[in-house]
């Protein structure tokens, strides 16, 4: 191998500018790869048994090879050994076509973004040359070092493992003619999450099995050997049959290797060129076999067997990360590059085909990067309670509307994983229906449902923030106390929303069963520390937690977050029949200015309670009932929104797509919260309170939850957390004198 001269360089294709190292033509390349194998008028090779489809499959993965090494040598950081080692199976993929490609692997970026560049997908970012690419890795609005929906042609975000198949699974709902492969590596084969709810789904959903995981399984995980890499390739089969995979598509490198290398694991890029392709061309077809199986109804999974960092600097786990020694000057990173380096014909070739796979570049073809039309839901059908009136269940007056949405929006899909009875929403499942492979009208179920009841957090939160991802209206439904299971990938989809390019749904959510009404469950069902997640979350920019004070003021929240996009909303209300405090129109205040004033007693002193929830008003209105006997003020303030609380410029608001800057000013903050004493009232965790708090110059306190027992009530409950009426008025009482 050689390294470029000036002289040769001016006359390579413009994007190669930036490649340090070009090698002679490999053996038959005029024969087999000057010609693109994808014609000029196709998206795909003809054949996958084509000599020269199969010898251009083998380009197209060394240049995966050699520019993710390049980008993270670049940077010095980053990580090339997992998606090396599955190269060939990525480039089998573009050659046939498929571009609509996830993965459950952040580690696997910097091969995903070189795909990227060879599609020219990221010339819409200003990325043209291999130059261009390396100066942008892991930079500031550049190529994050994990997957973003920032990326163009980038179909979902990648960073916790476990996540990569609720996308694609997500999206092969919805795009039932379209292929969605997913990478996942075998070190991620161990959170339990990934099989379980494949398995969940496909039951649900038998018909819909154009996903296509692509289990890379090199024998290694981040830092030491995989748990699964003692396995069999009989045993491998197994395990993925037994957990309902019809079709399960195996090509191991050793089968292949002249090298005698030793291990169950090598590497395909020592071979011999002879047996390098005949590796290739049974990639290529296995994977062709396994897409259309996949396609035509039949669960299907293609496994890649081949040792970690196949062709790149290292080796096993070794190969996994780049470190400050691991520089383009490096002896080992040079003697790398080099051996993987093309001819200037051959990166012309990888490029031409990249291009033309597909029918485009992936930042032009594929599903995200077009808005998914909805079906207009119209006016929902609102019913204003009296207030005063009887008491109502906030969550039922929320599940009627939600029965309305899923009967416009056959897309819609509700999941919940403890059940929708549970938490007062059984009208869900007598509207929609729990999709279930057994028919039964007394248990609201049937085949062709849209409530989503597999028994994992992570399966429920998944798969509906998957379809709010990929355009489509959801509701995740949960109990409080449980949720927590499924925030990362709720988090992570968030996130992905604050970056995207284009407008989603935002993801919804109903957190039910507080703390305060599980006494008798105990402290099991008693954990409004989530509460804290979603307070820190606020600060992101586009998180909105919801607390609806009663069953008018959840229709409207509800109707609310409807409209939004791009935005992660929390809604979190009781199951208990509860007063009527509020009309419509003062909760649409509330959402806008983020509190409502709820009762105000002039005296000579005021006290100020800001109150969090609904079941928290009860003990403060006591406390209001006695202070008022004794002469001194009060206001009770229902905090609806908490982040329009904050000042604009606690939160990055200005930093995320579809940006929302309503804050209430200072003058309408002091008009609701202004007086001699605030005292700020939650049954869940004090941080909510953060922005009141943040911004009142008054003498102020905080009652929140502190920590589960078992109690017969939700009184007893408050008073074991320090909520009841006499402890909120000792300490009002405390703070005017």
């Amino acid at each position: 191998m050689t390294a470029i001269t000036p002289k040769a360089s001016s006359a390579l294709p413009n994007f190669c500018e930036g490649i340090q190292y070009f090698g002679e033509a490999l053996p038959d390349f005029a024969t087999y790869g000057a010609t693109p194998a994808i014609d000029s008028d196709k998206v795909a090779i003809a054949s996958s048994t084509d000599k020269a489809a199969v010898y251009q499959t083998l380009l197209a993965a060394d240049a995966l090879r050699y520019l993710t090494l390049q980008i993270t040598g670049s940077k010095a950081s980053g990580h090339p050994g997992g998606f090396a080692s599955q190269a060939e199976a990525y480039a089998a993929l573009v050659m046939l076509g498929y571009k609509n490609i996830i993965t459950e692997v952040g580690h696997h970026a910097p091969g995903f973004y070189s795909a990227m560049f060879l599609d020219r997908s990221l010339e819409d970012m200003g990325i043209f040359t291999v130059q261009q690419l390396r100066d942008r890795f892991r930079e500031k609005h550049g190529l994050l070092g994990h997957l973003s929906g920032y990326i163009p042609g980038i179909l979902a975000p990648a960073g916790p493992l476990g996540q990569g198949q609720h996308f694609a699974m997500a999206a092969a709902l919805l795009h039932r003619d379209k292929l969605f492969p997913f990478t996942l590596g075998d070190g991620g084969l161990g959170e339990p999450y990934i099989m379980s709810s494949m398995a969940h789904f496909n039951t649900a959903y038998p018909s819909v099995t154009n996903f296509l995981p692509v289990l890379v399984w090199n024998g290694y995980s981040q830092e030491h050997h995989s748990m699964v890499s003692l396995k069999t390739n009989d045993e491998m089969k197994a395990y993925w049959q037994g957990n309902g995979f019809e079709e399960v598509i195996l090509v191991d490198a050793k089968e292949f290797d002249d090298q005698n290398q030793p291990g169950e694991y090598v590497d395909s890029t020592a071979f011999s060129f002879e047996q390098r392709l005949a590796f290739t061309q049974a990639v290529l077809v296995a994977v062709d076999k396994a897409a259309r199986s996949a396609l035509s109804g039949k669960l299907t999974v293609f496994i890649i067997k081949q040792l970690k960092g196949a062709g790149v600097h290292a080796r096993g786990a070794k190969s996994h990360n780049l470190y400050p020694k691991d520089t383009l000057d490096a002896p080992h990173i040079v003697s790398a590059l080099q051996t993987r380096a093309l001819s200037a014909e051959a990166w012309q070739t990888v490029r031409t085909n990249a291009e033309r796979a597909g029918g485009g570049p992936a930042a032009k073809t594929v599903v995200t990067e077009f808005e998914l039309e909805l079906p207009n839901l119209g006016e929902l059908p609102l019913e204003e309670y009296a207030v005063g009136g009887e008491p109502k269940v906030s969550t039922t007056a929320m599940g009627r509307l939600v029965g309305v949405v899923g009967q416009k929006d056959k897309n819609f899909l509700v999941t919940n994983a403890d059940g929708n009875e549970a938490s007062g929403i059984g009208n869900i499942n007598q509207a929609l229906k729990i999709i279930h492979p057994t028919t039964d009208d007394l248990y609201n179920q049937a085949p062709n449902g849209q409530v989503y009841e597999p028994l994992s957090e992570d399966a429920c939160a998944g798969l509906a923030v998957g379809l709010s991802l990929m355009g489509a209206r959801s509701l995740w439904c949960s109990y409080e106390s449980f949720a927590i299971n499924g925030l990362p990938i709720w988090q992570t989809v968030t996130q992905a929303m604050a970056e995207l390019r284009r407008q989603t749904p935002s993801t919804i959510t109903l957190f039910t069963a507080g703390a305060l009404e599980q006494g008798r469950n105990g402290w099991t069902h008693q954990r409004p520390e989530i509460e804290a997640y979603f307070a820190s979350m606020m600060r992101n920019g586009n998180v909105f937690p919801v607390f609806p004070p009663d069953a008018n003021s959840i229709q409207a929240c509800y109707d609310w977050a409807l409209q939004t996009r791009n935005k992660g909303i929390v809604i979190t209300a009781s199951k208990s029949p509860l007063p009527i405090r509020t009309t419509l129109k003062q909760t649409q205040q509330g959402l806008e200015e983020g509190a409502i004033l709820l009762h105000e007693i002039a005296g000579d002193k005021q006290v100020v309670f800001a109150v969090i929830g609904d079941m928290t008003l009860i003990p403060v209105f006591e406390a209001a009932a006695f202070l008022e006997t004794e002469g001194i003020g009060v206001k009770i303030v229902s905090i609806i929104n908490p982040r329009r609380l904050y000042r604009p410029s606690d939160v990055a608001w200005d930093t995320v797509s579809e940006a929302d800057g309503g804050f209430i000013d200072d003058a309408k903050f002091a008009q609701l919260f202004g007086g001699d004493a605030l005292i700020g009232v939650t049954g869940g965790a004090a941080a909510m309170l953060e922005p009141i708090m943040l911004r009142s110059n008054s003498k102020r306190d905080t009652f929140a939850w502190k920590r589960g027992e078992t109690t017969a009530s939700a009184g007893e409950l408050m008073a074991f957390n320090g909520l009841t009426a006499e402890t909120l008025t000792k300490r009002a009482i405390e703070l005017v004198h």
